[in-house]
């Protein structure tokens, strides 16, 4: 079997084993740092700091910590995963383009999403947590 042309590009491809968990672990480190780039993710990675140990405090049982702390991490995964197509989109070309529009506002639509399963998770379990 002979190596792709991209085998020879990404060198992520031949690690094995702890060095391509090592590695791996480097490039989700720096994709944090490219998320933090961003306005929205600086904004809600900001709000997540204070959330997710709210999540512990205002949970009665391990079920709604999770769902609480879930949705939270879920909308910081759901800003990355848009930031991505934004860079992927961008990188293409600056001119308008119906498709990198439909694809931005797709990835758009899904953290507007996630902060509204986010916002009713977090209202239902307020509402539970002081007024019944």
């Amino acid at each position: 079997m002979s190596a792709s042309p991209q085998d020879s590009v990404n060198p992520q491809k031949q690690r094995t084993g702890l060095s391509r968990i090592w590695h791996a672990g480097g490039y989700s480190l720096s994709g944090l740092r490219a998320g933090w780039q961003e306005k929205a993710f600086r904004l809600e990675a900001i709000f997540a700091v204070f959330m997710l140990p709210a999540s512990f405090w205002l949970s009665r049982s391990w079920v709604e910590a999770a769902l609480l702390a879930g949705s939270v991490l879920l909308v910081l995964i759901t800003e990355l995963l848009n930031s991505g197509i934004e860079a992927a989109i961008d990188r293409i070309g600056p001119e308008w383009h119906a498709l990198s529009k439909q694809a931005k506002d797709m990835g758009s639509a899904a953290v507007f999403l996630s902060l509204v399963l986010c916002g009713g998770i977090w209202l239902a379990a307020l509402h539970q947590r002081f007024f019944v």
